[in-house]
């Protein structure tokens, strides 16, 4: 079908609507970091404590994702940018349904992450750099990934032979090696209350 032929249909339900409802404002919390930083950690405690607050969230793990909607997809320069294509366009949706959306994939490239922050809009998107030096990520190495691809059984792994491409100005960085999981989780939920995305009565 030709994209002349389709049309964007406009929501019944205005997005506002529904941040009313849930009383909190939607955003993409987009976590980015090396293998082993604690991406999927900080991001699944953080979206437990928002769903504690009673606060509507959703989760966009990199490996997850990966099993289902991208398992067509390699790890290629071309297909890690697919990836992040296909899951850029889908935390938009969640975040136009009204969640928080927290999104952990190691995105190691500065021009998709720029991107994704161009369709999902810089107003809703919000960087998060898990940090961690890459010995740290080594030794915690929790798949062991790191050492195959020091071995030599995996080719293109992102912080041994492929590049990982920090932030520049990331909304919020998170030193995963110099703070807990408690501690990682409270900057986060901290800057949410910040910048008024989420109400401080709730925290």
């Amino acid at each position: 079908m030709a994209t002349e032929n389709l049309h964007f249909h406009e929501h019944r339900v205005p997005r506002e609507e529904k941040e009313k409802r849930n009383q909190h404002k939607s955003k993409v919390l987009w976590f980015t970091g090396l293998s082993g930083s604690g991406k999927s950690t900080v991001a699944n405690a953080t979206e437990k404590a928002l769903h504690d607050m009673g606060l509507q969230t959703y989760i966009l793990d990199g490996d997850n994702v990966r099993m289902g909607l991208n398992k067509d997809l390699g790890f290629s320069p071309e297909d890690r940018t697919e990836n992040i294509r296909r899951i850029t366009e889908v935390a938009k949706l969640f975040a136009d349904s009204g969640s928080i959306v927290l999104t952990a994939f190691i995105s190691p490239y500065r021009e998709d992450r720029d991107k994704a922050r161009e369709i999902i809009s810089t107003d809703d998107f919000i960087e998060v750099f898990i940090s961690a030096d890459l010995s740290v990520c080594e030794l915690r190495d929790p798949k062991g990934l790191y050492q195959k691809a020091r071995a030599g059984e995996i080719k293109g792994f992102t912080g041994i032979d492929a590049p990982y491409e920090a932030p520049l100005n990331p909304e919020l960085i998170v030193e995963t090696d110099k703070n807990d999981i408690e501690a990682s989780v409270q900057i986060v939920v901290d800057y949410l209350v910040q910048e008024d995305i989420i109400s401080k009565t709730l925290v």
